[in-house]
């Protein structure tokens, strides 16, 4: 019987997660979920997060621009593309020369415009209270799916007040990056949309929902739900901001006539329609329900008798790493 020949040296097999191969196949779905919890719950410990307040609005419209007077409108949901059909200009309605379609969409974007300012003013005022509040970590940290429109403004607001902020961003087929006002350490791109909603979700002490399309309706009936059905164990507060839009295009109280909801869920949620009237409804219900807690006051007092400053740290928390040296021995 004939000796086989000697076969050629194997190179070394990858390792199983740095193998692209296998990292984003089917069988490693499980895996990319867990990264997905996993990665964004060290981020917020590293970075001393404890609760945050949810900015949900539309991304199509940008921001109105006073120097240049100039309107946009976006091609799709957080993408950086035009769509192809743009509100006139102001000088063309100006001289008359703006009729039809490009009329309309001038005054949606004005309309987008006043409450993209609203959010920015909105966040602003609440990211430099929270700054005020004692205690070892960041409260009630501004969050955002970190794109464009009301997002960006929540964004904006915060950054503008010298407060951390975040932006959950989500993978998406068309062009889209995260808005410049997100604090680098938090920005976070989800490729799962149920894992970037788990993170809207589970440190959420309050919402606030702007005019917007398909994708706010969606995150605010979703978290309303948890809400209705006591899936959260807290107390969350549901600001919908923009009385005029939201009456136009649900009527919430039919679903309560028609028996679809009990009257008393629609205690779960309040209109504002000034940065003035959400604030303050916000700054009640998040001291009533959380910072005048039992539990938080406990907290408050063992922040206190800690440290002689109420500053949350500046520097991150260490990683494990840090804390206990490396793992084993590292892969060369």
């Amino acid at each position: 019987m004939a000796t086989p020949e000697q076969p050629e040296a194997l190179e070394s097999a990858a390792l199983a997660y740095e193998d692209p191969a296998f990292i984003n196949s089917p069988d490693a779905r499980i895996l990319r979920i867990m990264a997905e919890y996993q990665e964004p719950l060290t981020r917020f410990r590293r970075e001393r997060i404890q609760d945050t307040v949810v900015f949900f609005g539309s991304a199509r419209f940008r921001a109105l621009d006073v120097a240049a007077a100039n309107f946009e409108l976006l091609a799709n949901t957080g993408s950086k593309e035009r769509a192809p059909e743009q509100p006139a200009r102001l000088e063309e309605i100006e001289r008359g020369q703006a009729t039809g379609e490009r009329l309309r969409l001038a005054g949606a974007a004005i309309e987008m415009a006043s409450y993209y300012e609203d959010a920015r003013i909105l966040a602003s005022k609440l990211a430099t209270w929270a700054k005020s509040l004692p205690g070892p970590r960041h409260r009630f940290v501004v969050t955002s799916g970190g794109g464009p429109g009301i997002m960006e403004a929540a964004n904006r607001g915060a950054y503008e007040a010298g407060a951390k902020t975040i932006g959950l961003n989500i993978k998406l087929p068309f062009e889209q990056q995260p808005n410049p006002y997100i604090t680098p350490s938090l920005n976070f791109n989800f490729h799962y949309f149920f894992m970037r909603k788990y993170w809207f979700a589970y440190l959420a002490k309050a919402l606030v929902i702007f005019p917007g399309g398909f994708g706010t309706l969606d995150e605010m009936f979703e978290l309303l739900t948890l809400a209705q059905t006591h899936k959260l164990a807290k107390k969350i507060t549901t600001v919908i901001y923009g009385t005029p839009y939201w009456k136009s295009v649900i009527n919430l109280d039919v679903l309560a006539e028609k028996g679809a909801i009990a009257p008393a869920d629609l205690k779960l949620f309040r209109f504002a329609d000034t940065p003035d009237e959400a604030f303050e409804i916000l700054k009640d219900d998040l001291t009533k329900n959380h910072l005048n807690s039992d539990y938080e006051k406990m907290l408050q007092e063992r922040a206190r008798r800690a440290a002689a400053e109420h500053l949350v740290p500046h520097d991150p928390l260490p990683t494990a790493q840090e804390l206990l040296g490396p793992d084993i021995a590292s892969t060369r």
